[in-house]
């Protein structure tokens, strides 16, 4: 195991390990706590009781963070010539699309999001193998595939983000960076969680929201207590 810095130890000495923080608690304590140079990200993992291979125990879904995730969003708008001028006023970072399309062939994946049309669709299916792994695929259901692409791209820039729980039952999303104050970091937390609560499914039964952690890059965690969601 690799030897802590005195800066990672003075870190992991601020947490106690038996308590269990709320919300507030842990927005303060991981700024306190994060010594990087650069602003860094700030996740949240939770762990659910669920299971992910059995399609009504799925938890997937989208939330608009209050005071966006800090991050400069790339996206990319597929769209045809009479939409163009919509996705560009709504700040879409590419537009186009015959020639997108072949630049993602060749392997270019450099944005965040890509947001299309229905019509497009059909056109992008064969590049599942390049956008799937990548979490890029367009999807209704996370409001990236739709007509109203001006009110798309605009979500997508102001902090709307997607999740979904993964093979081992956790999502793990960005919540914003370091540089915000707690009241912000705490106040994106709630949202995300309290949608969550939303999205429990019916089939699961016993404890939904089992652990959350709280960290930011090259910090160590800090554990909330899922009563709060209570």
């Amino acid at each position: 195991m690799a030897k802590l810095t005195k800066k990672q130890k003075e870190a992991v000495a601020k947490i106690d390990k038996n308590k269990l923080y709320s919300v507030n608690e842990a927005s303060a304590l991981i700024k306190e706590i994060t010594n990087v140079k650069f602003d860094a990200s700030i996740d949240l993992a939770v762990r659910l009781g669920v299971d992910p291979r059995k399609a009504n125990q799925m938890v997937r879904g989208v939330v608009t963070l209050p005071h966006g995730t800090g991050k400069d969003v790339k996206v990319l708008a597929l769209v045809t010539p009479d939409k163009e001028a919509d996705a560009k006023e709504a700040g879409a970072d590419y537009v186009g699309l015959d020639e997108y399309l072949t630049k993602i062939k060749g392997g270019w994946t450099d944005v965040d999001v890509i947001v299309t049309m229905p019509s497009v669709m059909g056109k992008l299916g064969p590049l599942g193998r390049i956008l799937g792994p990548r979490g890029l695929m367009p999807n209704p259901k996370t409001g990236t595939v739709t007509m109203d692409i001006k009110k798309a791209v605009s979500d997508v820039k102001a902090g709307k983000i997607d999740f979904k729980v993964d093979k081992t039952g956790i999502v793990h999303t960005g919540i914003g960076k370091v540089s915000f104050t707690a009241e912000k970091i705490a106040d994106n937390a709630n949202e995300l969680l309290q949608t969550l609560m939303k999205l429990k499914p019916t089939a699961a039964k016993g404890t939904y929201v089992k652990s959350i952690f709280m960290s930011s890059t090259m910090s160590p965690s800090v554990q909330i207590d899922p009563k709060e969601l209570a």
